[in-house]
């Protein structure tokens, strides 16, 4: 009876794919990989770097095995490790990933020198005062007056928006785009409910509301998706 293979190594355009069984032990595992990334590199008579992406399915790995491997990998001739996915994420990241994406809403006055941030979208209920602070991952929505510091998408989001009732901040931030306000922020006429969003130039720029709709439709998610 032939043995299951732990290890199966498929080539690709952009390199390497290793899929690692994720029902066998993980010393098994890396025995098996050592022997296969050995044979196939005295197969290989190429010089330059070839990039392997690495699957390992439902298996948990610590970040000293996911090194470990990496280092193993590494050690081959002229293989570089790209990534390395897994089905499985702990708790804590869990956790992580459900306050990025979930909205969380404050009914208070941001008053001069406070700071309120939050790890995904914010929908405060309130004023921002000048001195005040709001930073957000995610999107900012003001039900009230911003007149302090608007910081959106803090972690690198450049989709992410800045809207509110009246809008005259004295400063906006969108990922690490950074505007003033009003020497470089610019509004013709008084309206109701304005947003920021970085534009094709990748300037922040603030327009009515309802352009939104077409600009950022992935908001929709807030119904739904509908």
């Amino acid at each position: 009876m032939k043995n299951r293979q732990n290890v199966t190594i498929k080539g690709t355009k952009e390199g390497l794919v290793l899929h690692l069984d994720d029902s066998c032990s993980y010393e098994e595992l890396k025995k098996e990989l050592d022997q296969k990334l050995s044979a196939n590199s005295r197969t290989q008579e190429e010089r330059h770097l070839i990039t392997v992406k690495v699957e390992i399915g439902n298996r948990y790995l610590t970040e000293g095995q996911r090194e470990e491997l990496k280092s193993l990998i590494r050690q081959k001739k002229n293989l570089v490790v790209d990534d390395i996915e897994s089905n499985v994420i702990t708790l804590e990241e869990a956790v992580r990933l459900k306050a990025e994406t979930e909205v969380m809403t404050v009914s208070r006055i941001i008053r001069s020198g406070q700071v309120l941030e939050v790890p995904g979208d914010l929908l405060l209920i309130g004023d921002v005062n000048p001195g005040g602070r709001v930073i957000a991952g995610g999107n900012i929505f003001i039900m009230g007056v911003l007149k302090g510091i608007a910081h959106a998408g803090c972690f690198g989001n450049e989709l992410a928006v800045i809207a509110a009732s009246s809008m005259k901040p004295s400063q906006l931030r969108i990922s690490d785009c950074l505007n003033r306000a009003p020497d470089t922020i610019k509004s013709n006429e008084k309206r109701e409910m304005e947003c920021a969003y970085i534009d094709e130039s990748r300037q922040i720029n603030i327009d009515r509301l309802q352009v939104l709709f077409k600009l950022r439709p992935n908001l929709n998610r807030f119904e739904g998706g509908h």
